[in-house]
């Protein structure tokens, strides 16, 4: 799924907009057993109380696509045979009223969740008549030829909070708050069936996971029989070292620099252009501009292998996962510099006597620890 695909659905997950009449779900407490079930319907809550809990099923289509929200792919063995894929279309079928499939899908997430304390696991069904779109993008409310049905599972820890001291204005005094228990934005989830090309894609889900430094591989292995996509910060930590590596002397301030700025102005395009698929790079990208910036072949070719071995032959990567457009920084044992993306140039690299130095260039408006200095 795309940006603008997760986003028609995200929308749909308000009070004014949905078709979710109801919530079912369990309690699970840190010795892996349910001590409960409910089923909820929407409208035995108050108006507040029935936001937040859609709000909780939203963010489970938060996050960016290729860093938080994953594809996950079915083959069409696994469509036509396996257990896993018949259990995700039995609860949509059923609209989650199949209680031998809810109850099923409970035991197989259970054991492969991997969060500390007590949770719990969400479930809503959604039915979406999907507009028509004109061919300049206006929707078309009033005409659909499609009706997209959907499961969404969102997986919520539930933490005690801490004593506080509050002060109530009424009685102008202070009274404490006992701990109480409250359920926190969910760390993982699922869309099933994927909303690809404005239909449902019985092929494939799209995979939630809040810290982009997990991917919580367990769990996409009970629910999709699948090895989840490494983690966004690995990628770009992997990729780091990469460079790092492979490039031996060739791994220059210019040359870390100038990959930085490229994928940096591939990704600025890639926005302005409003493309709707996520930007994404391949081996022979990366080469290209090494082999700009006069990296030996012989490094080329290790980096080459190196990215091969880490990420797959083929691989592409999503570039955000690759750099952080907010920031360059300089690191050295005792000093951290942070630098604007767009002014790289303004830090150089310099032998003086011997000595390696970086050589911030600066005009107006230096600061020490807060205070404007002047430089003779």
């Amino acid at each position: 799924m795309n940006e603008k695909e997760v986003a028609e659905i995200r929308r749909r997950i308000k009070p004014e907009k949905t078709n979710i009449t109801h919530v079912r779900g369990c309690y699970v407490n840190d010795k892996k057993e349910i001590v409960s079930q409910f089923l909820q319907p929407l409208s035995m809550l108050s108006q507040e109380e029935g936001e937040t809990l859609l709000q909780l099923l939203r963010k489970t289509l938060s996050g960016g696509v290729g860093r938080n929200l994953l594809d996950m792919e079915f083959s069409t063995q696994q469509v036509l045979q396996s257990e896993e894929h018949k259990l995700l279309m039995a609860l949509r079928k059923s609209a989650l009223q199949e209680e031998d499939a809810v109850l099923a899908f409970y035991q197989k997430a259970i054991q492969a969740i991997d969060l500390q304390g007590n949770y719990l696991i969400l479930l809503a069904y959604d039915t979406y008549d999907v507009p028509f779109r004109a061919k300049d993008g206006q929707a078309l409310e009033d005409a659909s030829d499609e009706v997209y049905t959907y499961i969404l599972c969102s997986i919520c820890p539930v933490k005690l909070t801490r004593p506080a001291l509050s002060f109530y204005v009424s009685e102008n005094a202070f009274h404490s708050l006992s701990p109480d228990w409250v359920v926190a934005p969910p760390q993982m989830g699922f869309l099933f069936p994927a909303f690809h090309e404005r239909a449902a894609d019985i092929y494939s889900a799209l995979y939630y996971c809040k810290d982009i430094s997990q991917n919580h591989s367990a769990f996409t292995q009970a629910v999709f029989c699948q090895e989840a996509p490494m983690p966004a910060a690995v990628q770009k930590e992997t990729f780091e070292s990469l460079l790092g590596d492979t490039l031996e002397n060739d791994c220059s301030f210019e040359v870390v620099s100038t990959v930085h700025e490229e994928l940096c102005e591939k990704i600025q395009q890639h926005k302005e252009s409003k493309e709707e698929e996520p930007l994404l790079v391949n081996k022979q990208e990366v080469l290209h501009i090494l082999d700009a910036c006069g990296v030996k072949e012989e490094n080329q070719q290790a980096f080459e292998e190196r990215f091969e071995a880490a990420f797959g032959q083929n691989a592409a990567i999503s570039v955000q996962n690759l750099v952080d457009t907010k920031q360059f920084s300089v690191n050295t044992p005792d000093v951290q510099i942070r630098v604007n993306p767009q002014r790289s140039d303004l830090v150089q690299v310099r032998i003086v006597d011997g000595v390696k130095y970086i050589l911030i260039r600066a005009s107006d408006g230096v600061e020490v620890n807060g205070v404007h200095i002047h430089i003779e």
